[in-house]
């Protein structure tokens, strides 16, 4: 899908265009080799300036090839492949060429971070100030991950409260998921720190005061993720490896329980099993032999049971 858009000078509104123009926002979504196409004979942008960001396993990167410059960033979305009842993310990267005429956004979907820009909920956006637009798609990204983040920690706390109450796997299917979402939010957020950190150290595209004092709020956004994101993993790892031993130690003492009432019940089974026999066996000719014969296997269960209980085998 191919998307034209420029801020109205006049009224500050962003409108919808047919054709390319100066210092417009050139949108691609999943766009088809035809657009691609046309967007390069225009624009005369590098065709792998917009290929490689729709490539899902493309890591984040800045690089400059004449007057234009890619920057490549993931922001996270929501996996919608698990169960619904589970919460995941992964991340997908968003490329973002800057020409000396045109902006332009590649991404494999529809990305929510651009979808605040398109309904403009994101004050002080201008088409034409590509640098600073450039700075405000990084900065969501960034608070995106911390918004999710936060998510992501108000389900592991849920979690953990169920599983105080229930071992089941669902909730161990659960925490895994959260696990996963927060190794793919540590990798991503690594990547977009060299970017920030490339532009910051490197004049890779041109930058006014305002912009370098942006440029430092998302670098600070990005680092406090990142730091969040790591805290969290390492926490879920060690909650993850402390509820599989304590679910190993309640199997241990099931099974430890289960073989100490089976010993218990198998000297009545024996002393029943000996007075089956046809042969010749004490008390057989007593009339109160099958009470004796009782008696005496309720005698040895009791006696087995509280030597177990007194090596606390229960």
């Amino acid at each position: 899908m191919l998307q034209i858009f420029k801020t109205d000078m006049n009224t500050g509104k962003l409108i919808e265009l047919d054709e390319i123009e100066n210092h417009c926002w050139v949108n691609l979504i999943n766009p088809t080799t035809e657009e691609i196409n046309h967007i390069v004979e225009h624009t005369n942008v590098p065709v792998e300036f917009i290929r490689d960001p729709l490539d899902n396993d493309e890591s984040s990167r800045i690089e400059r090839e004449d007057d234009n410059v890619l920057i490549i960033a993931d922001f996270p979305i929501e996996n919608t492949d698990d169960d619904v009842s589970s919460i995941s993310f992964e991340t997908m990267p968003l490329g973002i060429i800057i020409t000396n005429k045109v902006f332009i956004t590649v991404c494999s979907e529809n990305s929510p971070i651009l979808q605040s820009f398109i309904h403009q909920k994101v004050r002080n956006f201008y088409t034409n100030m590509k640098t600073r637009f450039a700075l405000q798609i990084l900065y969501l990204i960034s608070t995106s991950y911390l918004r999710l983040l936060k998510r992501l920690n108000r389900h592991s706390d849920r979690i953990e409260k169920e599983l105080h109450r229930s071992m089941k796997n669902k909730q161990l299917y659960d925490l895994m998921g959260i696990e996963k979402s927060l190794v793919y939010f540590v990798t991503s957020l690594k990547t977009n720190k060299v970017v920030l950190d490339k532009m910051f150290r490197q004049n890779m595209i041109r930058m006014y005061e305002e912009d370098q004092d942006l440029l430092e709020d998302v670098i600070i956004e990005n680092r406090q993720g990142l730091e969040m994101a790591e805290i969290h993993s390492n926490i879920l790892s060690g909650m993850m490896d402390a509820y599989a031993s304590i679910i190993g130690n309640n199997m241990n003492i099931v099974m430890k329980f289960l073989t100490t009432v089976t010993i218990i019940l198998s000297f009545p089974t024996m002393v029943f099993s000996f007075y089956g026999m046809n042969v010749k066996l004490p008390f057989m000719d007593n009339e109160y032999g099958w009470i004796i014969a009782i008696g005496f296997a309720v005698l040895i269960a009791i006696v087995t049971a509280i030597f177990f209980s007194r090596k606390k085998f229960f």
